[in-house]
């Protein structure tokens, strides 16, 4: 992963164009964590390595099964994901704990409830994936 310019940092990841359809591509990029690269993963179960697949926009650009890409995400985008994804069901986990720990005086009860706000959040986020794929777009390096 590289950054590109001070003022809008960019995310890259070499990657492969798996399908192509008429207005998007699917692309398998190989994401690793730090110790993948280390020479002793083979033994350490610690070793991350998960091949992901990701659809792209074409932007009317041609491109071939099996062709090498370079994937583009500005970083922070990024940091919106991972409010979206970790940071706010957190906190809405943790303030209805809370409240409801101090309402009922159950810790079970308040647990439970606080777990199950949960639910309705990612559902939410699931019915607004067609919005989040604008939000969150990734798209391909024009090699010219």
């Amino acid at each position: 992963m590289a950054k590109e310019g001070v003022t809008n940092p960019v995310i890259r990841h070499k990657g492969f164009v798996k399908r192509v359809t008429d207005s998007s591509l699917i692309v398998s990029i190989v994401n690793q964590s730090a110790c993948s690269t280390c020479h002793a993963n083979g033994v350490c179960s610690v070793a991350d390595y998960q091949e992901k697949e990701i659809e792209i926009p074409s932007k009317g650009m041609h491109y071939s099964t099996g062709q090498e890409v370079t994937v583009l995400f500005h970083e922070s985008a990024g940091f919106k994901a991972l409010f979206y994804g970790y940071l706010l069901p957190f906190l809405i986990v943790f303030l209805t704990l809370i409240i409801t720990f101090f309402g009922t005086n159950n810790e079970i009860l308040a647990g439970l409830i606080a777990l199950g706000t949960l639910v309705p959040y990612y559902t939410t986020l699931y019915f607004f994936r067609h919005y989040l794929k604008k939000v969150f777009k990734f798209e391909v390096e024009e090699n010219g």
